[in-house]
């Protein structure tokens, strides 16, 4: 009483891969928006670090006649 081995099930297909959508003007204009505000956070972060790691400057001694 052997049963023949199970079939092997079909294989899933899976679905084909979309392209992403169009992005719209107002979309692309928020992204290009966001991208002008990280680089300018960056510039400024950048400025406050240079500004924290450099000495405070020395007061001049006054000079004598």
């Amino acid at each position: 009483m052997d049963k023949p081995p199970d079939p092997a099930p079909p294989p899933v297909k899976s679905p084909p891969v979309k392209s992403p959508p169009a992005k719209s003007d107002a979309q692309r204009a928020r992204e290009a928006r966001l991208a002008a505000a990280l680089r300018e956070n960056l510039r400024r972060r950048k400025a406050q670090a240079r500004a924290r790691a450099e000495p405070p400057p020395q007061p001049e001694p006054a000079a004598e006649d």
